[in-house]
């Protein structure tokens, strides 16, 4: 069958995706980049907040209303944790599959071919992340790399634990091999995920092994850079530290989640810490590593969180002076502990609290981005554009320096043209917004000057528009 996949949710999702359609070319399938040309679509769903759930049986009925006479198969998250109802309640679906076993995505398209409605609902795989992936859905130069599945943390809001099962980690040496062999294909970047990397290799041993991984990374030789997505706070192994010291390749960039700063709501959530342990934290990364870029997630609108609380929280926040943030209000999620907790906030008051965070946020990270005007910089090339409607187009690109994960933080506009996928120095000019101006120093080689860009814009403005920022 010719098939089209339809990504949602994370980037832990995202290189999920990637397998499959590895493990469904290697059954004879072939991927189709227009939805037009697919006889199957692929949706491969996330389920772990409300509105990505809604998003993701939207898509399906999307699908059957644009595409009444072809086959749709929902895969992932949500498949994996609802997909006996959702066998009864979305008939639009031809088939269910969930994802803790990919290659149970091949036995039901299998199903799908030979006329079945397939329903299934995996066990969880022995082992994860040895099916060679072939194409990647990231920008030239970047790739993911999935080091755990699944999470043992156990916090009162979370339903990855239902979805992806306890905690799982695969070996160093496979990690290690796996980025040599995407660094011979020209990989720039490697972006390590897992639910929390900083439980790394604590299934396996008593200790957690992400200061060995990196250690076993920096010995790989070339011209790369190894970004480390995520982190929880109450389990950050302070040995990277040293590692990134040492090795400028091992980017010193952190993804916290904090969730929050009131002791009374952290210990609701079943997290440990504390505003004064995490303020602690993020003053001991920043005096080992000056240039250490701090990210985290603020989760407002829990169950009993009062303005007290929630002024603790901005306190925080106004304290860590954390240099990118990303908010979300509570979601109610059945068959986790805080499902059944009291004292719910009205959705109106946590979309408020959710702005206000926001609103501090960003006078922070401008103020965080302003001691790079005047440095120099690698950037990653991801993308040709061209700002248009003067009198003489300007060459343009849009890249990321290290300061910048994917998809989640601001950009570097770069002056000038450059191949997307190459590593370029370029001196920052300005900010603009919560992205970098930028002009390009030094070209890699390759690079064509008189290259087509890939898309056009109307103005510096426009130039994030699409990218899901």
């Amino acid at each position: 069958m010719r098939f089209f996949i339809d990504q949602h949710g994370c980037a832990k999702n995202q290189v999920d995706g990637e397998e499959i359609v590895a493990r469904l070319e290697a059954e004879g399938h072939t991927e189709c980049l227009s939805p037009e040309e697919a006889d199957l679509f692929l949706v491969n769903s996330c389920g772990f907040i409300e509105g990505a759930k809604k998003e993701s049986i939207d898509a399906v009925l999307e699908l059957r209303e644009r595409f009444p006479g072809k086959k749709i198969l929902l895969a992932g998250c949500l498949a994996q944790r609802y997909a006996l109802a959702l066998a009864d309640e979305l008939p639009e679906a031809d088939g269910i599959v969930g994802n803790a076993d990919l290659a149970a995505v091949a036995v039901a398209a299998a199903g799908i071919a030979a006329g079945e409605r397939p329903v299934l609902v995996p066990k969880a795989a022995p082992r994860i992340g040895d099916f060679p992936r072939k194409r990647l859905f990231d920008y030239p130069g970047l790739a993911h790399v999935k080091i755990t599945e699944g999470c043992s943390n156990k916090c009162a809001y979370c339903a990855i634990p239902l979805i992806r099962g306890e905690l799982r980690s695969r070996l160093p040496t496979e990690v290690v091999e796996e980025c040599r062999v995407l660094l011979a294909r020209g990989i720039k970047e490697i972006v390590l995920v897992g639910q929390d990397l900083g439980s790394y290799g604590k299934d396996r041993e008593a200790r957690g092994l992400l200061p060995e991984l990196l250690a076993a990374l920096s010995k790989l030789p070339g011209d790369f850079r190894v970004r480390v997505l995520y982190i929880h706070p109450d389990n950050f192994p302070r040995g990277i530290l040293p590692i990134m010291k040492v090795d400028p390749r091992i980017l010193p960039y952190f993804d916290l989640p904090f969730q929050h700063a009131s002791s009374r709501i952290l210990k609701s959530m079943n997290r440990r810490g504390d505003a004064a342990t995490y303020l602690e934290l993020v003053a001991h990364i920043r005096e080992t590593l000056p240039d250490a870029m701090i990210r985290s997630t603020f989760l407002v609108g829990f169950p009993g969180e009062t303005e007290a609380d929630f002024d603790a929280l901005t306190a925080f926040q106004e304290a860590a002076r954390l240099d990118w943030l990303g908010s979300f209000a509570y979601s109610r999620e059945e068959d986790t502990p805080a499902f059944a907790f009291k004292g719910k906030v009205p959705k109106k008051t946590a979309a408020a609290r959710k702005k206000a965070v926001e609103e501090i946020q960003e006078r922070i990270t401008r103020e965080r981005l302003e001691r790079f005007v005047g440095r120099e910089l690698e950037v990653l090339v991801e993308e040709r554009v061209r700002k248009s409607g003067e009198a003489d187009d300007e060459e343009l690109a849009i890249g990321r320096a290290y300061c910048q994960a994917p998809d989640v933080d601001g950009l570097t506009v770069l002056r000038g043209d450059a191949e997307p996928g190459t590593m370029v120095r370029a001196r920052i000019l300005a900010v603009t917004g919560v992205d970098l101006d930028a002009l390009i120093l030094d070209v890699a080689p390759g690079t064509s000057a008189s290259a087509r860009p890939e898309s056009s814009v109307g103005g510096m403005g426009e130039i994030d528009g699409g990218r899901g920022r």
